[in-house]
C-alpha cells in the first residue's frame, strides 16, 4: 500500500529535521574565544550555580554590556567534570527559538560560541537560560538566565 504525504506533512517533517541539525551542529565558522573567555574584548555576564560546577556569561561584541540578537556569546565554566557541555534555549513569548549544545571541554574542536539568531528567531528580544550539564550523566551542573535585546 503506497500513502502520499501532504504538502503540510512534508514541510513539517523537513522543519523537523532542520531544527534538529541545527541544534546539533556547532557554529563551526565563528572564531574560538581568546584564553580565559573573553575573546574580542566582551563583558563578562551574570553567573549561576545549582551543585557541582559554575557558569557564567561572557558577551563577546556587546558595546552596551548586555546580549543583543545577532551577537555572540560565550560561558566561562568551572567543574570537575571531564566532559560538561553548555545547552543554550533561547524563547519568545513562551515559543522555543534557539537550542544549542557545546562542549565546554579541553580538545572540544569545534568553536565555543553561541551566536544569538537561528530560522526560527527572525529578529526581536528573548528570553534564554543556558545549562552546564555533564554528558555522561546529564546532571545539570549549573545554570543562567539572561534577556536578549532586539
Amino acid at each position: 500500500m503506497v500513502t502520499r504525504k501532504t504538502p503540510a506533512v512534508r514541510i513539517a517533517c523537513s522543519a523537523a529535521f532542520l531544527v534538529l541539525a541545527l541544534a546539533l551542529v556547532p557554529v563551526a565558522l565563528a572564531g574560538k574565544p581568546a584564553a580565559g573567555g573573553g575573546g574580542g574584548g566582551g563583558k563578562k555576564g551574570g553567573g549561576g550555580t545549582t551543585g557541582g560546577g559554575t557558569i557564567g556569561l561572557v558577551l563577546l561584541n556587546s558595546t552596551d554590556g548586555v546580549a543583543h540578537y545577532g551577537q555572540g556569546v560565550t560561558f566561562n565554566v568551572s567543574t570537575t567534570f571531564t566532559y560538561p557541555w553548555v545547552q543554550l534555549t533561547c524563547s519568545q513569548n513562551g515559543t522555543s527559538v534557539f537550542g544549542q549544545y557545546i562542549g565546554f571541554y579541553a580538545g572540544y574542536p569545534w568553536s565555543q560560541v553561541f551566536t544569538l539568531s537561528s530560522y526560527l528567531w527572525p529578529g526581536g528580544a528573548a528570553d534564554c537560560t543556558a545549562r552546564l550539564y555533564d554528558s555522561s550523566t546529564n546532571a545539570t551542573l549549573a545554570t543562567t538566565s539572561f534577556h536578549v535585546y532586539a
